[in-house]
């Protein structure tokens, strides 16, 4: 049976930029392994698979999946399917809610003339482990030494990152993940996936970022938007006060993208976070699935 789907590239005003995504726009019949199946054979980082609220006053229930496994959330999946459900006329700019993994996602669709974007919100802090990695064990898990590195922490929302900053964008360049090492030194611990990035945690700021998601199946990542959640809250917590910043990731993989994340803290609380970006469309058109991979009514 054939099914519809849509390509998108987010966090990017030009095609070919940013971070691909396939959109099945009606899921209803397909299966887990249809949809991870399906999912390898776009091998995309992610693919999203549209179906309908379980709560009526929410819009969709969206379903990602990365070439290795279901994710609970995740950030460009959840930006790029709130425009496809635009793009596809299922829906109209403005808010809607998105239900994953993690619970309900409001999601803000902006429309300017034929361009799109949309912004999500989490209404909670970051979860940070107890433990944080030595400087030692990512220095030898980015392929860097020990003093290129000037700050690691972990946090997560919904996905648990472990976060490098270094001293400059050709640290981040050179930065390489030792698959080995990482196997030995982090794959089973609680930030599995690596956040390398350059500059500042300050207001207004701008960083240059690299994601390796080996565990993930996703060697790296053009643009990450769960990661930049849980980064620009725990800096925000780290700080004491709301936090504004710009991530340039994707650059030395050919695919640009600029990712928007802000904190609000208010009384020494972490109130939300918001992390948004530009989506551009790139193709449609509909996959066939093999009889058995479908729900049987």
């Amino acid at each position: 049976m054939r099914h519809d789907f849509m390509i998108v590239d987010v966090f990017t005003d030009v095609a070919f930029g940013g971070n691909q995504l396939a959109v099945l726009t009606d899921a209803r019949d397909l299966t887990g392994a249809a949809m991870q199946t399906i999912t390898r054979e776009f091998d995309f980082p992610e693919t999203a698979f549209v179906l309908p609220a379980e709560n009526p006053a929410n819009s969709r229930r969206v379903r990602i999946f990365t070439p290795g496994n279901e994710m609970q959330f995740a950030g460009h999946p959840t930006v790029g399917t709130a425009c496809v459900l635009v793009m596809s006329g299922q829906c109209a700019p403005g808010e809607i809610v998105l239900e994953e993994g993690v619970g309900p996602v409001p999601v803000t669709i902006r429309q300017d003339g034929g361009s799109l974007s949309a912004r999500f919100r989490l209404d909670r802090p970051p979860e940070v482990p107890e433990a944080t990695p030595s400087v030692a064990d990512m220095a030898a898990i980015l392929s860097l030494e020990p003093g290129d590195i000037a700050d690691i922490f972990c946090a997560g929302m919904g996905v648990n990152f472990t976060f490098v900053r270094v001293g400059s964008r050709k640290l981040v360049d050179r930065s390489r993940l030792d698959q080995p090492a990482w196997e030995r030194l982090l794959a089973d611990e609680w930030g599995a996936q690596v956040h390398v990035f350059a500059g500042e945690l300050t207001d207004g700021a701008e960083l240059y970022a690299r994601m390796y998601g080996p565990k993930f199946g996703i060697p790296e990542d053009p643009a990450t938007g769960a990661a930049a959640a849980a980064l620009v809250g725990a800096a925000a917590l780290r700080a004491g006060s709301s936090l504004r910043i710009d991530i340039v990731q994707g650059v030395k993989m050919g695919r640009p993208s600029r990712i928007e994340a802000s904190a609000n803290v208010a009384a020494g609380e972490l109130r939300f976070v918001e992390v948004g970006g530009g989506c551009v469309f790139v193709a449609q058109g509909q996959i066939e699935v093999p009889e058995h991979f479908l729900e049987r009514a």
